[in-house]
């Protein structure tokens, strides 16, 4: 029998059990994927611990990459022994996972399976923060929060692209380098100094363009110091746990500041739209100018080991699971 990742009752990383399943088999419009690398995301995290409540039981895991094994009635586009990797697909930690056509897209060649397994999720909301929620500017500076995590690494190198002086935050010294690695132009320090003052400071008070924030809580006050008027504050997720309500009022007092809670799937709603962002993705991949950091690869096995990791923010890069 395959085996799989399952939750039963939501919870801490206990609750994620290495089990085997029953064999799984494509329906219409449906791939059956030999996963060959699962990504690991807060939001399976946050999944697991019923944050963002899902059915019980559940197969955690959004993210992966693998070959198609069989396909099921009604696809069009994909056969067998194709390379497919797929971002919002549900029960991706697993040898075995049934995948929507219309959330796989293809992995071309000189992309390798942990690459094409890291890459989706991150770069897609990375993606879509710099070309959509807020489009980088030559010329903007923007701020990046855990600019050493997986998120914000891709982000580092694509605001860059796009002509952008960074701002990082990290951590440790360890990050402080990776960050700068990724072209970060300048790195502070948040465990050691209050980061809004000193954004101020280095954009001689005027403040940056946009905040792309996915820490959320011990952050938020700061980012909304540290933007410019009519600034943007794109709060893409809450590694420190959720943002208390506040008064909308601040906004206006931050200078008339704007603030979005976007989502990835409101940003590849449509095929077209994925494909543009992913077919960027690989493009950038293939030709050296994105570069995906794999910060730890785990046994499928131990994927409670991989959570608590993520959590305890003792990674840096993109963790995979390896069935």
């Amino acid at each position: 029998m395959p085996k799989a990742v399952v939750v039963r009752a939501t919870g801490g990383p206990g609750a994620l059990e290495f089990t085997d399943v029953e064999a799984k088999s494509p329906g219409s419009g449906e791939l059956l994927v030999d996963v060959a690398a699962a990504g690991v995301n807060f939001i399976d995290c946050y999944h697991r611990e019923g944050r963002y409540p899902l059915a019980l039981p559940f197969g955690p895991g959004l993210e992966g990459a693998g070959r198609v094994s069989a396909v099921g009635p009604d696809v069009t586009g994909f056969a067998v022994g194709d390379r497919v990797a797929w971002a919002q697909s549900l029960g991706s930690y697993a040898e075995q996972a049934v995948v929507p056509v219309g959330d796989a897209v293809p992995v071309p060649d000189g992309v390798d399976d942990d690459t094409a397994g890291a890459l989706l999720l991150q770069g897609l909301t990375a993606h879509y923060l710099v070309a959509s929620t807020y489009p980088v500017q030559k010329g903007d500076t923007v701020l990046v929060h855990a600019a050493a995590g997986g998120v914000g690494l891709l982000l580092v190198q694509l605001a860059k692209a796009r002509g952008a002086r960074v701002i990082g935050t990290v951590s440790t010294e360890a990050k402080e380098a990776l960050a700068r690695e990724a072209g970060a132009d300048e790195v502070i320090r948040y465990d050691r100094v209050d980061f809004a003052p000193v954004v101020r400071e280095l954009t001689d008070g005027v403040g940056v363009a946009a905040v792309y924030d996915g820490v959320g809580a011990t952050t938020f006050d700061g980012s909304l110091a540290s933007l410019k008027p009519r600034g943007m504050l794109a709060l893409f997720g809450a590694s420190s746990g959720a943002v208390p309500p506040f008064d909308p009022l601040r906004l206006n007092q931050a200078g008339s500041v704007f603030l979005t809670r976007p989502s990835l799937g409101a940003h590849v709603a449509t095929r077209e739209e994925l494909e543009w962002r992913t077919g960027e993705l690989f493009e950038a991949v293939v030709g050296g100018a994105l570069t995906v950091r794999i910060g730890g690869r785990y046994p499928l096995a131990e994927a409670r080991r991989a959570h608590e990791d993520l959590e305890g923010r003792r990674t840096t890069g993109k963790l995979l699971l390896v069935p």
